[in-house]
Order: structure tokens, then C-alpha cells, then sequence
């Protein structure tokens, strides 16, 4: 595996009844695609045998006025002790939509103190297609003792955002399409503006992705990501979710070090004191 971020279907049919590995589905589906099921319905429709549900909206700050923003490392630390988890355990999560929101969960772990976890890629499709069985069973894992550890370094507030944009001391990477971050398109959230904070680049997550939904290989991300290996880097989106797919990819190719904006443009393009650039 390496220092790979990602591992692959056939190393888990290999290892998932290893002790120490702990599978966690992070399927999750922005609240605004009403006709898809949630990802918790996705979960209990069929799984990864012995996988937990991972549930980005509930494991998160309840007193923030946004989405699945981080909890505190004591809440965190609560809620992994409530899946079973301990601060031995080789974290695998996956997803069934595209790395929404395996890759969140990755980022989330890591901010926590805990880098042993990798990220299934392709999800349950490639679980699938490996000749992976999928269940309906929810295991009920004996609770164990998680010490979170918040590691600062990996996450940006928007106080900290806003320095960052002044200074222009950071490469600050979008995730979002470029129609919404021109400012051409839309937001599905509604009465948010569109476009994106001054002097960020635009990486779409799909733009990282093969066909098969799996992430490019590094040949591939070299090309797209070469410009922000050596340097300070921030990513964002629309809700902090999508964001840590670049983070992932950025990974792949050896950089460990970018923070995410856990607000991103949920946040950012609320506050009027902010300042939006467009190409309209």
C-alpha cells in the first residue's frame, strides 16, 4: 500500500476479518438532491458486512448554525468509542456516492489525531465489483475508548480564511463546478450567492475522478495538481465535503499537509462582509 491514501477492494476481501481493521460507511447525499435516498438509506439498504454507518451529520457540531461542521476531539472521541473504535484500529472508509463524504471522513479522522485510515476507492461499487458480499445486518460492535487530539494545522475557520485571502498566502483550491464558481451558475443552496473567494483556483472533485468513480491515479493527478505541491494550500466547497476530495488526491501525490475550510462557501458567501469574485 505504501503511503497511498486509498486502498484497494482486494486488499480489504483480504483483511476484513482482521481485528484491527474497522470499516465505516460514509455514504452521505447533500439535502438538496430530494429525489436520491439519504445516505443513511443507502447504508441500510446494503452495506459492507461489519462496515458502521459513519454519518457526517451527526457526528458534528450541533450548536453551529451549518452542516456537519467538525465536533469538538471530545465529541469525536465519544462517538468512535460508540462504533467500536479504539486509537489501534486501521480505519477503512468507503462510500456508495462518489466519495461523498468517505473522503470527509478521511480528512476528519486525520484533523483528529488518528492517520491510520484509508479510503476504499471506487466505494461500494468497486466492493462490488471485486465479488465483495454486501448485507443488510447492522453489527452492534462492544464500545471501546477513542482519544481524539485535534490537530489545528489541517482545518481554516473563516477568520482564518479571510487572512489568507487578505495575503494572498495560500493557494486556496474550489471544489466546486466552474459554473458555480464563476459565478455563472447557481447554488443549490438557496439564497447563496455563486462564485468564489479572490484569488482561488477552480479543481472541480470530478475532474479527479476516473470514469469508474475511482481517483485518478497519480500519473494523472500529477498534471492537475503539480502547481500546489510546494506550497501552502487550503481547500474548500460547498460545504466542506467535496473539498476533501482534493485533499485526497493531493494526498496521493505525497501532500499530507493541506488544511480544508470546514465552512467553505455555505459559510463564506453568507456573511455580505466577504468578498466574492466572479467572471461575469
Amino acid at each position: 500500500m505504501g503511503n497511498d491514501p486509498l486502498i484497494t477492494a482486494d486488499w480489504l476481501l483480504e483483511h476484513l476479518k482482521d481485528p484491527h481493521v474497522h470499516v465505516l460507511d460514509a455514504t452521505w447525499v447533500p439535502p438538496f438532491l430530494k429525489d436520491r435516498p439519504t445516505g443513511a438509506a443507502l447504508y441500510k439498504a446494503g452495506h459492507i458486512p461489519g462496515a458502521q454507518y459513519f454519518d457526517i451529520d451527526a457526528i458534528a457540531d450541533k450548536a453551529s448554525g451549518l452542516s456537519h461542521m467538525l465536533p469538538s476531539a471530545a465529541e469525536f472521541g465519544e462517538a468512535m468509542g460508540r462504533l467500536g473504535i479504539d486509537n489501534e484500529a486501521h480505519i477503512i472508509v468507503y462510500d456508495d456516492n462518489s466519495f461523498f463524504a468517505s473522503a470527509r471522513a478521511w480528512w476528519m479522522f486525520r484533523t483528529m489525531g488518528h492517520d491510520n485510515v484509508q479510503v476504499l476507492d471506487g466505494g461500494l461499487q468497486a466492493w462490488r465489483v471485486a465479488g465483495g458480499a454486501i448485507t443488510s445486518d447492522v453489527a452492534t460492535p462492544a464500545p471501546k475508548r477513542f482519544e481524539a487530539e485535534l490537530n489545528p494545522a489541517l482545518m481554516r475557520d473563516q477568520n482564518s480564511m479571510r487572512e489568507h485571502v487578505e495575503a494572498q498566502d495560500a493557494k486556496i483550491l474550489d471544489a466546486r463546478d466552474t459554473g458555480r464558481f464563476n459565478g455563472t451558475a447557481p447554488e443549490p443552496r438557496a439564497g447563496l450567492p455563486s462564485g468564489h473567494m479572490p484569488g482561488s483556483f477552480c479543481v472541480p472533485a470530478g475532474s479527479l475522478l476516473t470514469p469508474e468513480k475511482t481517483l485518478k491515479p497519480a500519473e494523472d493527478l500529477q498534471p492537475i495538481l503539480s502547481d500546489f505541491l510546494s506550497t501552502n494550500v487550503v481547500t474548500s466547497c460547498g460545504s466542506g465535503v467535496s473539498a476533501a476530495v482534493i485533499s485526497l488526491a493531493l494526498a496521493r501525490l505525497g501532500k499530507f499537509d493541506a488544511a480544508l475550510y470546514d465552512g467553505s462557501w455555505s459559510e463564506w458567501a453568507a456573511n455580505s462582509d466577504n468578498p466574492i469574485a466572479t467572471l461575469l
